[in-house]
């Protein structure tokens, strides 16, 4: 029974042993071997691979993948006219050589990025202070990214790392910058406002007196023309008026007087002191009288 029971360990006891010799290279990965803290073997091909067991010997897998490393705070940066700009940039790197990497950073990649970080910002720094805002932003935008780019070829060595592109995403002023370029775009969009404002009132007030005048024009004219068959007709009247009482003068005389009686009777409340007797009544008496008789007096 004593016997089976050492079987059975030295079994485990050996699996764990062998487990701990073996291990697996992935193809996305480099294999760094250690024995006693120094670096005895770097593994690029993938595959089960072999190593003494600790502590003689100890493995540490890198990520070989392309990495990312974005701005972690954008900062303002004068250009050659001392305009401040607040530039987001990232990098793309990836691990070229295991051993300078680990003797540098070890064997966390944030090591590398924390200290990658602030060398990137310098070369911005010292690409954009050569250049305009224009530049900076259309010109020689992609001219910038090289330079940058290069800078970073001679540092990206020390760290064993490669970097393989530079990229700006954002450009844009600083805050208090931003706060002014939007004010002075509201006034000039303001003053456009008013000068279209202005325009349109001249143009309206021009019109207005153009209709104005053409009204009057109108107005004027047709005032002559209405006078003009109002005197015509007027003329045509009296030649009909004239004819009329040629032919009849009695009737003329007849109708004058009752035209003379409308006029003064046009309201009620007109008062008349007249005397009777006079010969404005003499159509009211009818044909063939004579004058009233005067009143006797006492």
């Amino acid at each position: 029974m004593n016997r089976i029971a050492a079987l059975v360990v030295g079994a485990f006891v050996g699996l764990m042993l062998l487990s701990s010799m073996l291990f697996i290279v992935d193809q996305r990965q480099f294999a760094v071997i250690y024995a006693l803290g120094e670096i005895k073997e770097v593994i690029t091909e993938p595959g089960l691979k072999f190593k003494l067991p600790p502590p003689l010997q100890n493995a540490v897998l890198l990520d070989r993948r392309v990495q990312t490393l974005d701005s972690a705070e954008s900062r303002p940066i004068f250009t050659a006219e001392k305009k401040s700009l607040v530039i987001d940039w990232l990098i793309k790197w990836r691990v070229t050589e295991p051993r300078q990497f680990i003797r540098n950073s070890g064997a966390d990649l944030r090591n590398v990025e924390n200290r990658l970080a602030p060398i990137v910002q310098a070369a911005f720094n010292e690409e954009v202070t050569k250049r305009t805002v224009i530049a900076v932003l259309a010109t020689e935008r992609e001219k910038v990214m090289n330079d940058v780019r290069n800078r970073l070829a001679d540092e990206a060595k020390q760290f064993g790392i490669e970097v393989v592109d530079v990229r700006i995403k954002r450009v844009d002023f600083a805050s208090s910058i931003t706060d002014s370029v939007y004010r002075r775009m509201e006034s000039e969009r303001k003053r456009v406002a008013n000068e279209a404002r202005s325009t349109g009132a001249a143009e309206g007030e021009k019109i207005k007196a153009d209709a104005d005048r053409q009204r009057q024009i109108i107005v004027a004219e047709a005032y002559r023309d209405a006078q003009k068959i109002k005197g015509e007709g007027d003329a045509k009247a009296s030649a009909l008026y004239a004819e009329a009482f040629g032919r009849d003068p009695q009737f003329a005389q007849f109708y004058r007087s009752l035209e003379a009686y409308r006029a003064s009777f046009a309201k009620k409340s007109d008062v008349m002191v007249v005397d009777p007797s006079s010969d404005f009544f003499k159509a009211l008496r009818g044909p063939g009288a004579g004058p009233a008789a005067a009143p006797a007096r006492k």
